[in-house]
């Protein structure tokens, strides 16, 4: 808009200056009065693009210059109103050209805080994702060490199990000596027969004795035979 404006302007110069270098027998009237018309349309066309606040002194100037150029040719100085005209031209577009650059500069500060904004926000979407990683990384990790010492108490608990298991046996097996050293062996019986044969008249006497001692043969007169026969029985 403000480009379009300042091309308008700028044409309006140009048939002030075309007007202006007329030849001499043209009314000098004339020409004051389309150099003024020309000067306010400038210096409206600045007003309008807000040049009256942005650059307040140069559009005073243009508007002091416009009102010099009528008081001119009202005095009937048309040549000195012309010169007022055309300076009132040249400080409306030195107020509009002002505008433009600053507005320009504002547009390109625009650009640039966008800029650094869009690189700030993917430096910050890099530092998220890098966090992200890092936490994943983590998470990793620690779910490892949780599946370690998950196997970790998994093979305690073995072997717990087993130690208790060969105490259980070393328990039974104290159990069954124990059990095997209460039970004493039954003493031998000796059986004894005792054989008595005598010389004469045929006397025989036979006796059967159950000790628990081992017994020596005894053998007496020699009127006797004695035969001594041992039997040992376990029971």
């Amino acid at each position: 808009m403000v480009r379009k404006t300042l091309f308008t302007s700028l044409l309006a110069s140009s048939a002030v200056m075309l007007a202006v270098s007329t030849p001499a027998f043209a009314d000098k009237k004339d020409r004051a009065q389309e150099a003024i018309a020309a000067a306010e349309a400038k210096v409206h066309t600045a007003e309008s693009l807000g040049a009256g606040v942005e650059v307040p002194a140069a559009t005073a100037s243009a508007r002091a210059a416009l009102a010099t150029a009528k008081e001119q040719l009202a005095s009937g100085h048309k040549s000195a109103s012309i010169d007022q005209a055309i300076q009132a031209q040249a400080l409306a577009d030195t107020a509009i050209g002002e505008l433009q650059r600053r507005k320009n500069d504002t547009l390109a500060a625009a650009r640039a805080s966008e800029r650094a904004s869009a690189e700030a926000a993917r430096d910050q979407a890099a530092v998220a994702a890098n966090q992200v990683d890092s936490a994943r990384q983590r998470a990793d990790t620690a779910q490892q060490q949780a599946t370690l010492a998950q196997q970790q108490a998994a093979d305690a608990n073995a072997r717990a199990e087993a130690a208790q298991q060969a105490a259980a046996n070393s328990a039974a097996d104290a159990a069954a000596a124990r059990a095997a050293a209460a039970v004493q062996p039954a003493p031998s019986q000796v059986e004894t027969t005792v054989t008595t044969q005598q010389r004469g008249p045929v006397h025989r006497s036979t006796r059967t004795k159950v000790t628990k001692r081992t017994t020596t043969a005894v053998h007496p007169a020699p009127a006797s035979e004695q035969t001594t026969t041992t039997t040992i029985t376990q029971h």
